[in-house]
């Protein structure tokens, strides 16, 4: 076989590329990161390399793998390691490659991308989007239902199908597993299912590592605190995050990346590049301010509530400001008390508005706040039993999203519900009121300091919590810094007018 050859179906159309030993490059080193999902593979690759031992035993080994997980955790990089170790040829094709407007090709092409497989066995078929024609199957038909069921009707048949001493492992891939049809799920046919999910914190400071390893950096950079700010991202975004880096220090004429070069493309991957051309009037400049910091300053003050990473007045992307918050640590389950926290967080600006702003002056800023708000109070109440009275009974409906269409309590439980869920936020808001009147002096300060600098970075941010009196010492310092560079363009400018 050539290296990289496509195989060709007699319509015409390109459907997968086979990729011998030699294309793929990627190996489990690679992606060592995830030891618990490789392990789950490592039998996969023995019986590519090793199968006799397995039919001596009359041991099935599953030949249809399931990897799921979200975008970018690493589901293809995972294929291709298990085809490498195996050392055999590696099918890949994406699954909306099958979908044809001819009637009864979709199926003719899984049955040719089979068939090409066996004949290279032992050999792997990764398949990708695996949920974009095996779908549960719907009641009605129309022409693209019927061409959707043959098609996953021609995969069944594939999966019961396969000889006995076939050495063919198919594994796909997919970001939707509830979508499934049943029957591709059952055992028999997807017998190993591997979540290839979210890294953790120590797995994420081995990918960052990893990633590293191909750059130059002007110094050995401890990748801990850069790993604990990235809670929730996936190897592709931690990828990203140091080839931005390099992409800023090339762009500024360096031979090596810096700590503030990682600083930069964890802001512009999190929170969208920043816009140079200002937006914002005087007056929504001193209202974002206040908003900003209302976020900041409660966060500060609640125990439960996610920590400040930075403040910024400066347009990113569709966002006119941010306060970007981030868990100290890796977190799977919510309490209750987070949850309450939070909710006099997000109410931070409507009170804000009543506090520093007479109430004529109320503005649409909150809205998006008020949605969380609600969000977070209608599913404590309706989804999480976090009521005493309410109990442990769950008043949600998962498909609809809310109320069930068809109310299994009374009026006088419905009733019930929407005062509790009214009492959390109104609690929620005059907990925010009572922060900001104590702390009012502190917050006015705070917001001319903002103003003037646009952005807090949380270790400035704690000291001036903690230090107050200081705030206006640094505002003096930042007004003396801006005058001095005002200075030094005038004389550059003078200077290059005398030459």
């Amino acid at each position: 076989m050539s290296k990289g050859s496509w195989w060709w179906l007699p319509f015409g159309t390109k459907t997968w590329v086979l990729r011998t030993k030699t294309d793929v490059d990627t190996k489990f080193k690679d992606v060592a990161w995830m030891d618990e999902v490789k392990n789950e593979l490592i039998e996969i690759v023995d019986f590519l390399k090793n199968s006799k031992k397995y039919k001596d035993l009359w041991a099935k080994i599953p030949k249809w793998v399931l990897l799921y997980g979200p975008p970018g955790s690493g589901k293809t990089l995972l294929a291709r390691a298990v085809a490498w170790e195996a050392w055999v040829p590696f099918f890949s094709a994406s699954w909306s490659e099958f979908m044809e407007m001819l009637v009864g090709m979709w199926a003719a092409k899984v049955r040719e991308l089979f068939k090409k497989a066996k004949a290279a066995q032992p050999a792997i078929i990764f398949i990708d989007e695996i949920d974009s024609i095996g779908k549960k199957r719907w009641g009605w038909v129309t022409w693209w239902h019927q061409e959707q069921e043959q098609t996953l009707n021609q995969i069944l048949t594939e999966m019961d199908g396969f000889d006995k001493d076939s050495n063919v492992v198919v594994i796909a891939a997919t970001n939707r597993p509830d979508t499934l049809d049943s029957a591709l799920l059952r055992s028999g046919r997807f017998d190993r299912k591997v979540m290839v999910g979210r890294p953790t914190l120590e797995e994420r400071k081995l990918i960052l590592e990893y990633h590293a390893k191909q750059k130059k950096f002007g110094k050995k950079i401890d990748f801990d605190p850069l790993s604990r700010r990235t809670s929730g991202m996936v190897g592709a975004d931690l990828a990203n995050i140091i080839n931005e880096a390099a992409l800023k220090a090339a762009k500024d004429n360096r031979k090596k990346i810096d700590e503030k070069d990682l600083e930069y493309a964890l802001e512009k991957i999190v929170m969208w590049p920043e816009k140079k051309i200002k937006t914002l009037k005087e007056q929504e400049r001193n209202i974002v301010t206040y908003h900003e910091l209302g976020h900041a300053v409660t966060a500060y003050y609640l125990e439960h509530a996610d920590p400040v990473e930075k403040i910024s007045i400066v347009s990113r992307g569709q966002a006119l400001w941010v306060t970007r918050m981030m868990p100290e640590e890796d977190s799977y389950l919510s309490s209750k008390v987070k949850f309450l926290d939070e909710m006099v967080t997000l109410l931070w600006w409507r009170a804000a508005e009543e506090v520093f702003f007479w109430k004529g002056h109320i503005t649409t800023w909150a809205s998006n706040d008020f949605e969380r708000v609600t969000k977070i109070a209608h599913n404590m109440i309706l989804k999480y039993g976090m009521d005493e009275d309410l109990g442990t009974l769950v008043y949600y409906d998962a498909d609809k999203g809310d109320y069930t269409p068809f109310k299994p309590f009374s009026e006088k439980t419905s009733e019930i519900i929407d005062k509790k869920i009214r009492w959390l936020v109104e609690e929620a808001y005059k907990k925010a009121i009572e922060l900001i009147k104590d702390n009012k002096k502190l917050i006015e300060a705070m917001a001319e300091l903002l103003l003037e600098k646009e952005y807090i970075s949380r270790d400035e941010f704690e000291k001036m919590m903690k230090e107050p009196k200081k705030i206006k010492e640094r505002i003096e310092e930042i007004k003396k810094q801006d005058q001095k560079r005002s200075e030094e363009k005038k004389e550059s400018k003078k200077s290059k007018k005398s030459k």
